[in-house]
C-alpha cells in the first residue's frame, strides 16, 4: 500500500478509415486518432505516476540491491521504421524518446524505464479487424494467425520485474522486443511456442521477401527453404532505410 512498483502504457486507439495513406490526405485526423492516446496520454500517465514511482523508489533503497520502480511503455516496431503512416512512425518513435528522455531524469531517483516492442500481436481490436473484413488492407496482408498473443508481452514485463535493480537500471531506457527478451529469460507462449523477433530472418522472410519472390517468379519458394531460415537478427540501421515491401 502505498507503492506504485510498475506502470504499462499500452493503451491506443485504432483510427477509422484507411490506416495505410499520404499524410497529406489523412490530415491531422490521422494525427489526433493515433497520438492523442497513443502518445499524448502516455505522456500524462508517466507524469502523473513518476513522483509516486520516486517515493516508492526511497522506500526500497537500503542496502542490497533493491529493485526499481518501472515505467514501460508498449511501443512497436514503426519506431524504427515505416509503418502504416507517418502520424503512426512519428508517434511510436516519440514513445522511444520518452522512455529514454525519462530514463536520464530518473536515473538519480531509482526509477527505470523502458520501451517495449510485441512483434504483430492478436489483439481485441485486431480479431475484431478480421472477422469484419478489413484486416488484410489495414496490415497489408500480414498472417495474424501466427501473431503473438498479449499474454505473451505480460511475460515480458514480469522477466524485465525479475531483474536485480543494479541489471535493470543498466538497461533503463532501451528498446526491448518482447521475442528476444523470451529467448533471454527462457519464456513462452502458452502453447510452449516462442514467435520470432520482428527483425529476424524467421520473421522478415516469410512476410515480406518469400511472398514477393513467389509474386515476381509465379513460383512458390521451396519448403526447404522456408523451413530452414535461420534465427538471425538484423541491426536496427537496416530498418531506417524505408518501408518494406508491400503486399498486394
Amino acid at each position: 500500500e502505498g507503492r506504485l512498483d510498475v506502470l504499462v502504457c499500452s493503451a491506443y486507439t485504432t483510427p477509422p478509415g484507411n490506416l495505410r495513406g499520404k499524410f497529406w490526405t489523412q490530415g491531422t485526423e490521422m494525427w489526433d486518432a493515433v497520438n492523442g492516446v497513443g502518445l499524448r496520454q502516455v505522456y500524462a500517465a508517466c507524469v502523473a505516476a513518476a513522483p509516486k514511482m520516486i517515493e516508492t523508489a526511497k522506500i526500497s533503497a537500503g542496502g542490497g540491491d533493491p529493485k526499481p520502480p518501472l515505467i514501460c511503455l508498449v511501443s512497436s516496431f514503426g519506431g524504427k521504421s515505416y509503418t502504416f503512416n507517418v502520424a503512426y512512425g512519428v508517434g511510436k518513435a516519440a514513445i522511444d524518446r520518452l522512455a529514454t528522455d525519462m530514463s536520464y531524469q530518473l536515473k538519480e531517483h531509482g526509477v527505470a524505464t523502458t520501451s517495449l516492442y510485441p512483434g504483430l500481436v492478436r489483439t481485441e481490436a485486431n480479431l475484431q479487424m478480421v472477422e469484419d473484413g478489413t484486416w488484410d488492407a489495414a496490415s497489408g496482408g500480414l498472417d495474424l494467425s501466427v501473431g503473438e498473443t498479449p499474454t505473451f508481452s505480460g511475460r515480458a514485463v514480469r522477466a524485465l520485474l525479475s531483474l536485480g535493480g543494479k541489471d535493470m537500471m543498466a538497461r533503463s531506457g532501451n528498446v526491448e522486443v518482447v521475442a528476444e527478451l523470451a529467448r533471454e529469460f527462457n519464456f513462452s507462449e502458452e502453447d510452449g511456442s516462442k514467435p520470432a523477433s520482428i527483425r529476424s530472418l524467421q520473421y522478415l522472410l516469410p512476410n515480406f521477401v518469400f511472398p514477393q519472390v513467389e509474386r515476381e517468379s509465379g513460383k512458390p519458394v521451396p519448403g526447404w527453404i522456408k523451413d530452414n531460415v535461420p534465427d538471425v537478427l538484423l541491426p536496427w540501421s537496416v530498418f531506417s532505410s524505408g518501408p518494406p515491401p508491400e503486399q498486394d
